[in-house]
């Protein structure tokens, strides 16, 4: 059992590390032209993930930290697809499309609110630009069970998409209400029954603990009823309680969120219960069956993070399409315009919508490194860091080390000469541990109001 009183004292504010450097780094201090000079001089030898963000949303979800259009008119969604297709068109200018594309995500949003004709224009209108697509690419949507029928799920299946993530967050009704996110349990049935007959080979399953009136008691509900679904996997988020950031979360009655200590008594659960029915918790809030490639890959510490999540395809370049998208290339980070007005109006003048981003200095790449690894594997091989980067890691990170000696004392880590490692345990803060590597720290920890607790 977990020691709850240590771990409540480890909740503070911090990254999830999608990124590092992380998002709040990103400025437009980088400049237009140096990011179209990094694009056309990619590696042309390293493959693409494509990501593409579909904004729109007929409601909201007040628990939503996405960046989302809320609309239910027709004519705003055709007018972003033409938008997508000249952003594509003058990609294709400075970039080489030729190259083996192994990863797809469309996010949002809503990406299901398109419809199936729609799915399929959009689809066909990215293969045209990117004709390389590789045998066994990962091809993923999100999707709300409440905005999908079957032949959106056909486009998908005969588009080659082979994996799908439902939201469902809490089956309680009252939790529902409160979130404003009505969505009964045959509903996502009925979508989960979609996606097992359109050979979706991988069904993941997004369930959040830390919202309105939830308990350990109604918590375990929700898992039980999403058992019966039986997802290949399943991602169970810690909620990241925003309100500074984002509007709709001011609708949340702040009385009625669970405390810390319920949260780790509905962590605890969610571990035990899915382990004891077969799963394997893999990276931070995620959990797959042993069969996996998530859980290979992590048996291999070849597990890698990014924006999209946990991924076993690493040494790509990640291309972001759309509103506020981002990508990534070997050493920066990009970002679209947020604001629709700005997004159409650089595609208006003929330039990719960049607003912002990151150029990672030496620095921050070998950082990087250690926190990915320490975020996706769990464990850090330090001879192979050494070798890698000709430095002496413990002369290099004597401040993180020192930092990471309480974790070691509660055995929460072990660390040697070879190795940093988090016990089961220590994997539950894994945010924590990764935070005393990361040089930008020292520059948010007066703010409570820069990230979400990590318990």
């Amino acid at each position: 059992m977990l020691d709850f009183a240590k771990f409540t004292k480890y909740s503070k504010p911090g990254p999830r590390y999608t990124s590092y450097p992380t998002a709040l780094e990103f400025s437009d201090s980088y400049a237009y032209d140096t990011y179209i000079n990094k694009l056309q001089n990619q590696d042309a030898k390293r493959p693409l993930s494509l990501y593409f963000h579909l904004p729109f949303c007929r409601n909201a979800c007040y628990f939503c930290g996405c960046n989302v259009v809320f609309t239910s008119k027709e004519d705003k969604m055709l007018r972003y697809m033409e938008y997508l297709k000249r952003e594509l068109q003058i990609l294709s200018k400075l970039l080489d499309c030729k190259r083996e594309v192994i990863q797809m995500h469309f996010g949002g949003g809503t990406p299901t609110f398109f419809s199936a004709p729609q799915l399929k224009e959009i689809i066909e209108e990215i293969k045209s630009y990117f004709p390389n697509f590789v045998k066994d690419a990962e091809i993923s949507c999100e999707i709300d069970p409440r905005h999908i029928d079957e032949d959106q799920m056909k486009v998908m299946s005969e588009a080659g998409f082979n994996r799908v993530s439902f939201g469902i967050q809490d089956f309680n009704e009252k939790v529902q209400i409160a979130v404003h996110r009505v969505q009964p349990y045959e509903m996502t049935k009925a979508a989960m029954d979609l996606a097992r007959k359109y050979n979706m080979h991988s069904v993941n399953v997004d369930l959040i603990y830390g919202l309105p009136f939830q308990t350990l008691e109604t918590f375990k509900e929700t898992l039980a009823l999403a058992l019966t679904l039986n997802p290949d996997r399943f991602a169970v988020f810690n909620y990241a309680h925003v309100p500074w950031l984002k509007k709709t979360m001011r609708k949340i009655d702040e009385t009625t969120l669970p405390l810390p200590d319920e949260k780790l008594h509905i962590m605890q659960y969610t571990i035990d219960f899915l382990t004891s029915h077969g799963y394997k918790m893999i990276g931070m809030d995620h959990f797959a069956k042993p069969e996996d490639e998530l859980f290979k890959a992590i048996e291999k510490g070849e597990l890698h993070r990014n924006f999209q999540g946990y991924t076993t395809k690493g040494g790509a370049d990640l291309i972001g399409v759309g509103l506020t998208s981002i990508g990534e290339g070997v050493d920066s980070y990009n970002q679209n315009f947020k604001e629709m007005s700005e997004y159409e109006a650089a595609i208006d003048a003929g330039k990719l919508p960049f607003e912002r981003g990151v150029v990672l200095n030496a620095d921050d790449q070998i950082r990087q490194y250690v926190i990915m690894e320490l975020m996706s594997n769990f464990k850090l091989d330090i001879k192979r860091f050494e070798k890698l980067y000709n430095i002496d890691f413990k002369t290099y990170f004597a401040d993180a080390i020192e930092a990471l000696k309480p974790f070691a004392a509660e055995e929460l880590l072990t660390m040697d000469e070879n190795h940093i490692a988090c016990s089961e345990t220590g994997t539950l803060l894994i945010r924590n541990i990764a935070m005393p590597f990361d040089a930008y720290m020292k520059r948010h920890a007066a703010s409570s109001k820069t990230f979400s607790k990590t318990v």
